[in-house]
């Protein structure tokens, strides 16, 4: 579009070269004659909806002219919420982001929009609309005056859930830019938001991290356990509804407590807490969501406990524990137990491996379930699975399977800018790359090359001369 034009001219142009009047282009385009002359005539504002009628009936594209619309209607003294809100809807349907962009720095000097735009950046984050919640949540939580703001820690929780993705070390550091937020949270969101930055530690493996914040989860559970009960007693009302009933997260965090002692192959001290996740007795309610899931932490109790002892050298419990995951959908994170006990322990696991090979062929990196466990937590078990495996066929002088699933696990931890994988990856090629034929050395050089570039892109390194 021209810069001398504007949109009044683009109608009238269109008016002239088809013959019409304006009676005639409002039919066309869906609005009265009295409404199209004062639009024409400057004496009415265009709202958003009747400008895209206007733009179907001139034949351009949705959204054409949106950035026009924003300098002619919208960049007044005093922005018009009522105009601005459902501009904002347009360009977050059509991905227009740009013009969010403008549109926000028409508000940003006025604080009182910051609720609006919270409001509508909550919207847009319930709706899947992720990158247009991002610029309003970054817009509110950069006007926020008080650093300890209630609306400045969401905004920053929200942030969080919205940049994790499949880059490892970005995910760190999105992690710790949330942390020191959580504190300032509800003490009812504190829970869900301890939760959520402790799973992405976990899948980072930053085990210090997940202990530290699985006590404060626990703990903070606890007390408001507590008072729950006494207040549900004095009262006979309960209080704001969690996500998840309270005593879920005093348990999950002794279940992340046994995990952090695996990492550090104190299977002892993981069977402790795997015993205080199992008792549930202390847990008052009896709500079908309750029973649910004291079921499901009785599952994992079992399942840990054959884990425990399979991982201080009990190979007597593999059969039960292969009985016990027979039938499940989602097995490779036990898998990947079977197989780095068979490494550890130099057992043979063929008849397993063989048992499940159709869920491992068929198996395709590719969660359904939003929350951050099933994003973070099972892609990195798998990347460590397919190295693992890599290991155990190696070992075994399978070279064709292991090097097939080494270079798997280039890929996969590539995919998630897994280093240590990486790392081990190539460790692991070079201690066996005099077996390897001349096909396989060729593979190697291409997956090599292919994660370096990878990585260049995503982490350049910069030399000045």
């Amino acid at each position: 579009m021209n810069d001398t034009t504007t949109i009044r001219s683009e109608m009238e142009d269109y008016i002239k070269q088809h013959g019409l009047n304006i009676t005639q282009f409002g039919k066309l385009s869906g609005l009265n004659p009295g409404t199209m002359s004062a639009i024409l005539n400057g004496n009415r504002v265009m709202a958003v909806n009747q400008l895209d009628r206007i733009t179907a009936t001139l034949a351009l594209p949705e959204g054409y002219f949106y950035e026009q619309y924003i300098q002619e209607y919208l960049n007044e003294a005093s922005p018009n919420w009522r105009r601005i809100r459902p501009f904002m809807y347009r360009c977050a349907e059509l991905n227009k982001l740009g013009c969010i962009r403008q549109a926000l720095k028409l508000l940003m000097d006025n604080l009182l929009y910051s609720p609006l735009l919270f409001e509508t950046a909550e919207v847009f984050f319930q709706e899947g609309k992720k990158d247009a919640a991002i610029l309003l949540f970054e817009c509110v939580a950069a006007n926020e005056r008080s650093q300890y703001s209630e609306r400045l820690a969401f905004c920053q929780y929200r942030l969080f859930s919205l940049k994790l993705g499949g880059d490892q070390a970005l995910n760190l550091l999105v992690a710790h830019q949330f942390e020191p937020y959580v504190d300032r949270l509800d003490e009812t969101d504190q829970l869900d938001a301890l939760k959520d930055l402790v799973n992405t530690y976990r899948s980072l493996r930053q085990w210090d991290k997940v202990n530290e914040l699985a006590q404060q989860m626990g703990h903070k559970a606890q007390i408001q356990y507590n008072l729950e009960q006494r207040q549900t007693r004095k009262n006979g009302r309960e209080s704001k509804k969690m996500s998840r009933p309270l005593f879920v997260y005093i348990a999950y965090a002794n279940l992340l407590r046994a995990a952090v002692c695996d990492a550090r192959k104190d299977y002892k001290q993981a069977l402790q807490f795997t015993y205080a996740y199992a008792d549930l007795s202390w847990v008052k309610e009896t709500d079908p969501e309750t029973v649910h899931w004291k079921g499901l932490f009785q599952h994992w109790a079992q399942v840990n406990t054959y884990v425990n002892r399979l991982m201080m050298g009990d190979i007597s419990i593999l059969p039960k524990y292969v009985e016990y995951i027979e039938g499940k959908k989602e097995i490779f994170s036990e898998l990947l137990n079977i197989v780095e006990a068979a490494n550890l322990y130099n057992i043979d696991v063929d008849h397993i491996l063989g048992q499940f090979n159709d869920a491992i062929l068929s198996y395709e990196q590719q969660p359904t379930s939003t929350d951050i466990y099933t994003q973070q937590v099972i892609p990195e078990q798998a990347t460590r699975f397919w190295y693992e495996l890599a290991k155990y066929y190696l070992s075994k002088g399978r070279y064709s399977n292991g090097f097939g699933y080494l270079f798997r696990a280039m890929e996969k931890s590539s995919e998630i800018n897994n280093k240590t994988v990486i790392i081990n990856c190539v460790g692991l090629y070079e201690r066996f790359k005099k077996f390897a034929a001349d096909e396989i050395q060729h593979q190697y050089q291409f997956y090599i090359k292919k994660v370096w570039a990878e990585n260049e892109k995503k982490d350049p390194i910069v030399i000045n001369f």
